[in-house]
């Protein structure tokens, strides 16, 4: 006994192409899922090799996957800090002294796996990332970004702050705050001396400076110690760092109020600021 099985409609071309073109398509977006899952895993990968030990190693002054190789006297060190610290302080002897190049630094070492190279972001090696933040000009790794390094080509060297926050000053050769780019006072080279108080060389110091209204410059934290000891004039040109007006007025209320003995009334003496300077700061101590 024999049974004709219903004969199946046949699909139109059109039909078919689009038949076609959907399997296609799924085989496609199958593909493309698999290579994006492949990506995210390679990146992944990449990643967890690249932060290897971030932020757990370093110097006292930065943290950082590396040191350097110091081209002056061929000695390892973590920064340029560390060499400073170690070569060209006041204490060490000033036959020896001597300050790192640090433009010309060439080698590295990794601090993972120990292997010296050439200056570069990632080591050749183990492949992890010795600087967040690098420099290729300054030779600088920082795996500390909170600080928002910034390279600036007028001083030569790399910023904090954020580069957004602050402007160069061609005639003082130094970065300043933004909020004093219309106001404060030129003076030539302003920061390319030491500090009046502690002499640590203000250009490429690590602690904030602040800018006198005369134009000098100074630490900020020294200038707080001099006003804890009744300091009020620059040490360098002796004009006051803050508005004395308010004293002033007190020492004109003050004179005011006690009468000038007879055998002095009608006598001129000269005083120049200096001296009166002088007298205040005796007075308070």
């Amino acid at each position: 006994m024999y049974f004709n099985s219903p004969q199946q409609p046949q699909k139109s071309d059109q039909e078919k192409g689009e038949m076609s073109r959907n399997l296609h398509s799924q085989s496609i977006n199958e593909e493309s899922e698999s290579s994006i899952l492949e990506r995210i895993t390679a990146e992944s990968i990449i990643n967890e090799v690249l932060g290897r030990g971030l932020m757990e190693h370093g110097c006292p002054h930065y943290r950082r996957r590396c040191c350097i190789r110091a081209p002056c006297c061929n000695e390892i060190f973590g920064c340029h800090h560390c060499h400073y610290e170690a070569k060209n302080s006041i204490n060490v002897d000033q036959k020896h002294r001597h300050d790192i190049p640090r433009h010309q630094v060439r080698q590295v070492i990794c601090l993972l796996c120990g292997t010296e190279q050439e200056v570069g972001q990632i080591c050749i090696n183990c492949g992890v990332c010795m600087g967040k933040y690098f420099c290729k000009v300054c030779k600088l790794y920082d795996d500390d970004t909170s600080k928002q390094q910034y390279h600036c080509d007028g001083c030569g060297i790399c910023r904090i702050g954020g580069q957004e926050n602050f402007f160069h000053c061609y005639k003082c050769g130094c970065c300043y705050s933004i909020l004093l780019k219309n106001s404060h006072p030129c003076v030539e080279g302003a920061m390319h001396h030491d500090c009046p108080i502690c002499f640590e060389f203000l250009f490429e110091s690590r602690n904030d400076v602040t800018v006198l209204p005369c134009g000098h410059t100074i630490h900020q934290m020294c200038l707080e110690e001099m006003r804890e000891h009744y300091q009020y004039a620059c040490p360098l040109c002796s004009k006051s760092v803050c508005d004395m007006s308010k004293v002033w007025e007190k020492f004109d209320m003050e004179i005011a109020a006690t009468p000038m003995p007879e055998p002095y009334q009608n006598r001129m003496v000269s005083m120049n600021l200096l001296s009166l300077q002088l007298i205040f700061y005796k007075v308070k101590k």
